[in-house]
């Protein structure tokens, strides 16, 4: 549960069976006010009655009519029921193509109340640790070639701290069903009986060109959007139905194999004056896009030292996009901020 209120130094009185009242001691806790715990009736004293100015009655707790009426005048009394199960649970969440103003609210109150977050390279929501105050921080981040935690590793740590009895959530880059792994992480927690739940993000498929002005459909001009890993080359066959199809085509994580992804797609059919760009580092402020055709794509990237992080677009969207018209006018390497 997320605190949306300001409770900093607020003396907090929480009130129930201490295995049903660990929950929203920590989440307290982590939100900076004083906390104090009673696990029966009798305990509500009336100093500690004067002493609280808010008491949350958990569980078992809102049917004690003798901590109401210790409570009563004296502190905000809120309720909470019970939590489901004693066991812990895993969240999956997608935090979006970068930036805390693109991770949802559901994203963020998960954090909140999480007592492990294991995330990613690419989930660039600033400062972890504030958004999920004490939580322990675990670096799992891959990069392109180099993966210093496996996936398996990934999924141990996951489901060990979820069966602790612990929230765990993984954040991920984007949207964890899209080339994110995210099915396998849940195929894991289901396997080993942990509670799962997906919190969607927004793809980078689909943000990353719309944060350089590139729609990935458009009226009478795409209505088809194919989403390629390009981790591995094309074979041809791939490449023609590509071709054969039309429409939009984005690649992730294809920038080791732009070269042959292009010369694939252009062997197979189609024409090398597709218009194309590569959009890097997308919402962080050394966003920049590259912007040419099929043809000259790979060496506008090779001259401009584009990399990873980045986004391909191909096809006659990029036509209407800011960066393309930009670009039309340019004589120079045809880059754009």
């Amino acid at each position: 549960m997320l605190i949306e209120t300001d409770v900093v130094g607020l003396p907090v009185l929480v009130v129930g069976p201490s295995a049903l009242t660990e929950p929203a001691v920590r989440r307290y806790r982590r939100a900076g006010a004083q906390v104090i715990g009673v696990e029966s009736p009798t305990g509500v004293t009336p100093v500690l009655a004067e002493w609280a100015r808010l008491a949350v009655l958990v569980g078992d707790a809102r049917q004690w009519p003798q901590a109401r009426a210790a409570l009563a005048g004296s502190a905000l009394v809120v309720e909470e029921a019970a939590p489901d199960t004693a066991r812990g649970r895993v969240i999956l969440v997608g935090a979006g193509p970068g930036g805390t103003g693109l991770l949802t609210i559901d994203g963020r109150r998960a954090l909140a109340d999480a007592d492990v977050v294991l995330t990613d390279r690419l989930a660039e929501v600033g400062d972890v640790a504030a958004l999920a105050p004490g939580a322990e921080v675990i670096d799992v981040g891959k990069l392109p070639g180099h993966h210093a935690v496996p996936q398996t590793e990934i999924e141990r740590i996951m489901v060990e701290r979820a069966l602790a009895g612990l929230t765990v959530v993984r954040l991920k880059g984007g949207d964890p069903y899209v080339f994110g792994r995210g099915g396998e992480e849940v195929a894991a927690a289901v396997g080993a009986g942990v509670p799962v739940t997906v919190v969607p993000g927004v793809s980078s498929a689909v943000g990353v060109p719309g944060a350089a002005g590139i729609p990935v459909t458009h009226r009478g001009v795409s209505h088809v959007v194919t989403i390629v890993s390009g981790h591995v080359p094309l074979d041809d066959q791939r490449a023609r139905a590509l071709a054969d199809l039309g429409g939009t085509v984005v690649v992730l994580m294809g920038m080791h194999n732009l070269v042959p992804i292009a010369a694939a797609l252009e062997r197979c059919g189609l024409d090398p004056d597709t218009p194309a760009a590569v959009v890097e580092r997308g919402f962080t402020p050394d966003q920049r896009s590259l912007v040419g055709t099929l043809g000259t794509l790979p060496g506008l990237v090779e001259r401009g030292g584009a990399a990873s992080p980045a986004v391909i677009v191909i096809g006659d969207v990029v036509r209407q996009s800011q960066v393309w018209a930009r670009r039309a006018g340019a004589r120079a390497l045809e880059v754009v901020g």
